[in-house]
């Protein structure tokens, strides 16, 4: 009986974690890239540093999965990292579009509310259901498409809502609503690839998942190295790589680092229908965060109807996953 209340404990622990977590890094960064215009941070050094936290964290599971052994550690790195060049390279592709993908959701915070953003980026729900069907030859029932319709119609609602929002527009000072809404779409779509692709990878070798991280992380460090260098390399040259940073940078740097750990815990102790159930209450959280603190978000008939289409169709998709 013990057990079975430390698991209702940790799973209802983990939603919440999850709902918090991923409100607070939505808002943050929203909150950061409005107020901080003058001096902003380089985005790119943050995904960095985000992708180097992230693999420390990688390294040390796999330290104590081989039983805190450096030994062993390093033996099993050599070995099914560096001397299976095939296996690993499969690996930059993902790490590209990730450190592509999290660029462009600084750029996308950076012209929408955060309430129209978590909105909308529910829309790689789509976008991984229809790759998994093409990619990995998933069946969807009747009924999730009919959730996937759904969705997409709540997500075309909001974005139609925020584009003809003028005052709502000049009232949250966005450089361009069109530009937002155009990269979330992106980054959905990234999201989307990128997860099945790296689940095909996963399935198609007996590696463990802590290695495959490894591999993934190596390349999006050196990747997102490499944006930095291309994109700010002047700028990070005259004024130093942490120009701009605050408390609060560290911040979202933190919650960046802690989402993977937090989907995690939810994927242990929790299922896919509570998982909906937990972005359902991030996007209501973002919502009212937005209107009464922020004040960069006027709700319209629109965005409710949206936005309540897309809460329903995440619900009844993680239904109908959760019977598979």
């Amino acid at each position: 009986m013990t057990g079975k209340r430390v698991a209702l404990h940790m799973k209802y622990a983990s939603l919440s974690f999850l709902s918090l977590q991923t409100a607070s890094h939505v808002v943050a960064t929203r909150y950061s890239r409005a107020t901080n215009r003058d001096s902003p941070y380089l985005p790119s050094t943050v995904v960095a540093l985000v992708e180097i936290f992230k693999m420390l964290i990688t390294l040390s599971m796999l330290f104590a999965e081989k039983g805190y052994s450096f030994s062993t550690t390093l033996q099993t790195i050599s070995c099914e990292v560096l001397k299976k060049p095939r296996e690993t390279i499969k690996l930059s592709v993902p790490a590209l579009l990730y450190v592509i993908q999290n660029s462009l959701l600084f750029v996308a915070l950076s012209n929408l509310d955060s309430a129209t953003y978590q909105v909308c980026y529910q829309l790689k729900i789509l976008t991984t259901a229809l790759l998994s069907v093409a990619m990995l030859h998933k069946r969807l029932r009747i009924s999730q498409w009919f959730a996937l319709i759904l969705l997409t119609s709540g997500v075309v609602l909001v974005q139609l809502a925020k584009s003809e929002g003028a005052e709502s527009a000049a009232k949250s000072k966005e450089g361009s609503v069109f530009i937002g809404l155009l990269t979330v779409v992106a980054a959905s779509c990234l999201s989307g690839f990128s997860g099945v692709y790296f689940e095909k990878v996963l399935k198609g070798s007996n590696q463990s998942l802590w290695i495959r991280n490894v591999q993934l992380g190596g390349f999006s460090i050196v990747i997102a190295f490499a944006s930095i260098y291309v994109k700010d390399g002047e700028t990070v040259a005259a004024n130093g790589f942490f120009q701009g940073y605050t408390y609060l940078t560290w911040l979202i740097i933190l919650l960046g680092v802690l989402s993977g750990i937090t989907v995690a815990l939810v994927v242990k102790y929790a299922d896919n229908i509570l998982k909906g159930f937990a972005t359902s209450i991030s996007i209501l959280i973002s919502t009212l965060v937005s209107f009464y603190f922020l004040d960069d978000f006027e709700p319209s008939f629109g965005f409710f109807i949206g936005a309540t289409l897309v809460i329903f169709a995440t619900f009844l998709y993680g239904i109908e996953f959760g019977k598979k």
